[in-house]
């Protein structure tokens, strides 16, 4: 009942929107995230008219090592460009628990002094268990954001690993932070997301950890070498002193202004429509084969089978997938 009485029509969600109503912005980002069919009606119909209004963002996606102050890099670099006149709009997305589906979306509270600026936007999100470190409306969020005049998005993942490269598929550039002490470097280039981060941002560099953030950043700059990745750039950076932020800030706008001009940042738009596209299919099917009814008889049999190691799990699959099929056992 609450959920109806919050919805609003159509040209109210479009019209705050293009108008820049962080209020229905926000309500649009629920209605999106909604899994009622009449929600998703009017979501659908939303982006389609919001389409046009979209894309003139720069999408930054934020991913890190635990420790590695995400969080803190964003509220300081955001900071720093929403006083330049900038309108940032921050989509963290915040991990679900396997067995409750609860999430603590606290990221808006450990921003307070970005999420106050009249120049920012947060909007946390829950991942709902979805593999990627990102959300499984993500993408219409941003396009949203970008509607509502919003041309610098930042996306920040759940945290980093295999499962984390999905954040390459919604973004312009992937920034890494890292931080000296977490272990060898040549063993973290191995990971998932090493492959496909544009930036390796070494945090924490103040202090009395100054000295050995910068020797970090040397042998990463060295390792990445190795794996022929010279074309990834690596920057020192607090989110403190903001010590680096202004010459990573000079960093990122060169490579979106010759992306744009070579027509590589088109091309990666177009890729990223596809990812969309073939994500959707995903869910959909997803959905539809959880809601089978003959699936549902016959899961939890097939579930108790395979835990008690009486069927493999390949086998139990494809048999509930001809079942979905109609094929039947």
């Amino acid at each position: 009942m609450s959920q109806r009485k919050n919805r609003l029509d159509l040209k109210s969600y479009y019209d705050g929107i293009l108008n820049g109503d962080r209020l229905i912005l926000s309500k649009a980002i629920t209605l999106i995230e909604s899994s009622l069919p009449e929600d998703q009606d009017v979501a659908d119909l939303l982006i389609r008219k919001i389409l046009p209004h979209s894309g003139n963002s720069l999408r930054l996606g934020i991913t890190g090592v635990p420790g590695a102050g995400k969080s803190a890099f964003i509220e300081s670099f955001g900071s720093m460009l929403v006083n330049t006149g900038m309108k940032i709009a921050v989509l963290p997305i915040d991990p679900s628990s396997r067995y409750s589906k609860g999430s603590i979306l606290g990221d808006k509270t450990r921003m307070e002094k970005l999420s106050s600026h009249p120049n920012a936007f947060i909007r946390p999100s829950a991942s709902g268990g979805m593999l990627g470190g990102v959300a499984s409306r993500t993408q219409e969020a941003i396009l949203l954001c970008e509607a509502a005049g919003f041309n610098l998005i930042f996306i920040e993942t759940v945290g980093v690993g295999q499962s984390e490269v999905k954040i390459s598929e919604l973004t312009d550039l992937v920034l890494l932070l890292l931080v000296s002490g977490t272990g060898d470097e040549l063993q973290t280039l191995k990971k998932g997301i090493m492959e496909v981060a544009d930036i390796f941002i070494v945090s924490k560099t103040d202090g009395e950890n100054m000295e050995r953030a910068l020797e970090y950043a040397n042998a990463i700059k060295q390792s990445l070498s190795y794996f022929s990745k010279d074309s990834v750039k690596v920057f020192n950076c607090s989110s403190e002193t903001q010590y680096g932020l202004a010459e990573l800030w000079s960093y990122i706008k060169d490579a979106e202004n010759i992306s744009r001009n070579n027509g590589s940042l088109n091309q990666k738009r177009r890729q990223q429509n596809y990812f969309w596209l073939v994500g959707i299919i995903d869910q959909m099917l997803h959905n539809e084969f959880y809601k089978n009814e003959e699936v549902q008889k016959n899961f939890l049999t097939m579930k108790d089978s395979v835990m008690m190691g009486e069927v493999p799990a390949q086998e139990a699959a494809k048999q509930l997938f001809n079942i979905f099929k109609g094929k039947g056992l």
